[in-house]
């Protein structure tokens, strides 16, 4: 199978998701914080919905494909298991030496390498484990906090730590140690799953680099021209990084616009605020509508060209995507209640499957309508837990294959 996506809207052929699973049930008010949520979800009803988006692509001929499977099949080689698990312990924050082997003994009790997987996105509670009898006051005072191995409940949005762009993958720097973990799992399915061994699959941004970039702000507007967002979860710094390698490559892209955007919570990525949903068709936060600051990253004799431009965001679009007139259909309708409730969850992050064919969550009906009346196909899915973890279809899937349009 080799990647290829070259756009936000040609017709789906693969993706990859994470289906939620006992990660969910380690969230507590007082961890939300540290592991980036403002809720938790019911996890059985989180799954029946996230059973009903993978059956969207299922019933559009989409094949789904699901990070703890692949993973795990690469885990059948016992050199790769071994430099896996290790990886992943190095970077849990694992203080104690005490705990340490106790995790790798625990890790390599596993006959099952799903189960395994499953385990190391769960994380691993300090009571699961037996007293540390110790006079290293660290290890005593260590066992004040719930978990020896933190749990990863973002993995459900699997938009974020690894994008793939053209033929190759943008393995993501996460802007939390949090997330950070999340992108192993990318590390090593892309490099050595038997999925892809047909690909060497070029890697046009690396984990280790030091600056932050995340899926959500890694749009393909189409085979010339990709929308990176500057925000609060990506730093300039990497897409300098990220344009120094892909302008070095044989891929066609021409152009990236980076566009500033508020550092805050409700505009956490680019896909919060905007998503394509068309050739000339995008959803849009109202709040964003005002002149934006965009620069186009370019390459002219062998360097890097920056311009900045202040323009509303339709006359940018468009005049990059090479069309007369952009349509931009607004979250809830207009700002105000309906824009701030249904921007809240996720009303702008929609997935495209085909041209004018998306995937949207059933609570945000004000836009769901708005978005039908402008001759979108709609793709509703439930969405009152899914959508507690603060991202919607876009951010919960990771395309493999589109067709070219």
């Amino acid at each position: 199978m080799d990647i290829n996506i070259f756009s936000e809207i040609g017709r789906l052929k693969r993706v990859l998701l994470h289906r939620p699973g006992p990660e969910i049930e380690n969230l507590t008010p007082e961890l939300m914080d540290r592991l980036l949520f403002d809720d938790i979800p019911f996890l059985d009803v989180a799954r029946e919905e996230h059973d009903a988006f993978a059956k969207v692509f299922t019933d559009n001929d989409i094949e789904v494909y699901y990070l703890e499977d692949l993973t795990a099949d690469v885990l059948e080689n016992e050199k790769i298991k071994e430099e896996f698990i290790n990886q992943f312990i190095a970077e849990s924050s694992i203080k104690s030496e005490i705990r340490t082997m106790q995790v790798k003994d625990f890790y390599y009790s596993f006959d099952d390498n799903k189960k395994l997987v499953e385990k190391m996105i769960t994380g691993i509670r300090v009571e699961e484990f037996p007293t540390i009898n110790t006079d290293n006051l660290r290890d005593l005072v260590m066992n004040d906090y719930p978990f020896i191995v933190d749990p990863m409940p973002n993995l459900y949005f699997t938009r974020d730590p690894f994008a793939t762009i053209g033929n190759g993958v943008s393995l993501n720097h996460m802007a939390t140690v949090t997330r950070n973990r999340e992108t192993i799992f990318g590390q090593y399915i892309f490099k050595y799953h038997k999925e892809f061994k047909n690909q060497e699959i070029p890697f046009w941004y690396n984990r280790d680099l030091p600056f932050s970039i995340e899926g959500g702000d890694q749009l393909i507007l189409n085979d010339k021209v990709l929308a990176i967002g500057i925000s609060q979860r990506t730093q300039p710094d990497a897409i300098d990084i990220l344009a120094e390698k892909l302008f070095a490559s044989d891929m066609p892209f021409e152009t990236i616009l980076a566009f500033d955007i508020p550092k805050s919570r409700a505009f956490m990525h680019l896909d919060t605020v905007f998503t394509m949903v068309d050739y000339d068709k995008f959803t849009i936060h109202p709040e964003i509508e005002g002149p934006l600051s965009v620069y186009s990253l370019t390459k002219k004799d062998g360097k890097i060209v920056i311009e900045k431009e202040i323009n509303e965001l339709d006359i940018i679009l468009a005049k990059y995507l090479g069309i007369e007139k952009v349509t931009l259909i607004r979250c809830g309708g207009k700002r105000g209640i309906d824009a701030g409730r249904e921007q809240w969850n996720d009303g702008s992050n929609t997935l495209a499957i085909a041209p004018g064919e998306v995937i949207v969550y059933s609570r945000n009906h004000v836009t769901n309508k708005i978005l039908q009346e402008h001759g979108v196909k709609i793709h509703v899915i439930p969405s009152s837990e899914l959508s507690r973890g603060r991202g919607g279809p876009r951010c919960m899937s990771m395309p493999l294959q589109r067709e070219r349009i």
